[in-house]
């Protein structure tokens, strides 16, 4: 009797510790999805006498601009694609080379037709590069600018149009300020950031595309946007961690009774 008695305080101990370390194990595997970045309102309402409330995020509004190839375009065509934007102009000769370099690399990470063995398919990617010098930088000139690095000007544009427009877009749509450790002047938004846009239209990552870390979290965050269904967040753990817990506890419980159980009916036979 002693050995079950023993053997069952055992596994009331077990239990929850096992418990506790397969919802941290799993609750660590978790994919965590990147998180939206600029909230327009809460909305709180009451639904059977619950009260929820619900995030709106700003959707990126639609801006008209005309690409490489002399192409007049516009962002909510790319509705449904994943997109990576960024700030360049054909004369600079600072930042914007190593920019450039970087966004094409990152294409031709993403081959258009996407990798048909992990079911993944990469031409919902979309590379957008505008030129913060539109007066200046023509169609001809982002086209010469743009086979200087191999673009495919399929699934990536180099894009200029009214100054006004794009400046306005710049800090209202995609807020390349908002998160920067420093200002990004107004009148010349020369910035290193890349901004990812999801499927919706909404801001969903800044990375600055001069930091090897940062374009390698680019990088993954983009392949976790493409498996993203429409509802977000972590990867489903295997289990609902609500439903294990009681089962444990119950068990626990049972187990404790049983040990008790056992307990007295030792000591009732050795009496």
């Amino acid at each position: 009797m002693k050995k079950n008695a023993a053997l069952a305080l055992c596994i009331a101990i077990l239990i929850p510790s096992t418990c506790y370390l397969l919802v941290k194990y799993f609750s660590e595997r978790a994919v965590h999805m990147p998180r939206h970045y600029l909230m327009d309102t809460v909305v709180t309402q009451t639904i059977d006498g619950k009260v929820t409330t619900d995030t709106v995020w700003h959707k990126t509004k639609n801006i008209q601009l005309v690409n490489q190839l002399g192409d007049t375009v516009s962002l909510h065509q790319l509705q449904g694609k994943i997109i990576v934007a960024n700030l360049i102009f054909t004369h600079c000769g600072t930042i914007c080379p190593g920019l450039t370099r970087n966004m094409a690399t990152m294409q031709a990470s993403f081959l258009k037709g996407g990798n048909t063995r992990r079911k993944v398919d990469s031409s919902i990617v979309h590379f957008l590069s505008i030129s913060i010098d539109p007066d200046r930088d023509s169609s001809a000139k982002l086209k010469t600018y743009a086979d200087k690095f191999n673009a495919n000007h399929d699934n990536w544009w180099f894009l200029t149009g009214n100054r006004d427009s794009i400046y306005q877009f710049i800090f209202e749509e995609l807020r390349i300020n908002k998160f920067e450790d420093h200002p990004v002047d107004s009148t010349f938004a020369h910035s290193d950031r890349f901004v990812l846009i999801d499927k919706h239209m909404k801001v969903r990552g800044y990375y600055h595309g001069l930091q090897k870390e940062d374009i390698k979290k680019l990088s993954e965050d983009i392949g976790l946007l493409m498996l993203e269904k429409e509802k977000k967040g972590r990867r489903k753990l295997p289990f609902d961690p609500s439903t294990m817990a009681i089962f444990f506890g119950m068990a626990t419980v049972i187990t404790i009774l049983m040990v008790t159980y056992l307990n007295k009916k030792r000591k009732s036979e050795i009496a």
